[in-house]
């Protein structure tokens, strides 16, 4: 399958900006996670990393439709593929933010919260983790990313447990992101890039910053960092 046109990469001064593209739901298939992984692993010489997407999802989660579509015993290809997209954004030698400029739902939701930092649009999109409604097991990692990642465990029990559909305010207001945007797409984007040059002007020393990240985030790096690097690499799936 061509990945080439699922997203975007550029450089917005010290930015290395990836989009994923079109306006659909961004559903994160073993093809679109290969491609992320791919955009993320071209950003050296960069000072910093912001992963956005168009449309009005930033991500929907994974593609379901695809995994009816394969033999159970690949299903995994898909999770194990974003088991290694966050252990590549987890060593990744600069900071990164999200621009989540719309919806995100289940993966999409730990996607965004995988990045050290957090810009959401204020006027539309909310993070959702619907494992619950779906009915649908999470992952051990993922249950290791929200425990890390969402500082309050009323909020955790509300978003796995409860499936409450969060919106920018509500988010930042109990410090699950950073920051709301006003405005569209590219005012979101031009917000996280912002945020991103600042932290890229700081000019700190990437591997540090890579390894400062594991170490404070000890429980989820210990979940992913066997699928990261060269050994995901070698496991992806020929497409």
């Amino acid at each position: 399958m061509d990945t080439a046109n699922m997203c975007t990469v550029e450089r917005r001064g010290r930015v290395h900006l990836i989009t994923l593209t079109g306006a659909g739901e961004h559903r994160l298939s073993p093809a679109l996670i290969s491609a992320i992984r791919a955009a993320v692993a071209a950003s050296p010489g960069a000072g910093a990393l912001v992963m956005a997407a168009e449309g009005k999802y930033f991500s929907n989660g994974f593609d379901q439709a695809w995994a009816r579509t394969v033999p159970p015993h690949l299903h995994t290809t898909m999770s194990e593929g974003f088991r290694g997209l966050v252990a590549d954004l987890l060593a990744l030698p600069m900071p990164t933010v999200a621009a989540v400029t719309g919806h995100a739902a289940a993966a999409g939701c730990a996607l965004a919260l995988a990045h050290d930092s957090t810009v959401m649009r204020a006027s539309r999109g909310f993070l959702y983790m619907s494992e619950v409604d779906a009915g649908i097991k999470i992952v051990d990692y993922f249950g290791e990313l929200l425990r890390q990642k969402v500082p309050d465990a009323a909020t955790r029990r509300d978003m796995l447990l409860r499936g409450d559909k969060m919106t920018a305010t509500e988010a930042v207001r109990r410090g699950v992101v950073d920051a709301a945007a006003d405005g569209g797409v590219d005012d979101v984007v031009a917000a996280a890039v912002a945020a991103a040059e600042g932290l890229a002007a700081r000019g700190w020393d990437g591997e540090v910053v890579a390894e400062i990240r594991k170490a404070v985030w000890p429980a989820v790096w210990g979940k992913v960092k066997d699928y990261g690097t060269e050994a995901a690499a070698a496991a992806r799936p020929r497409l």
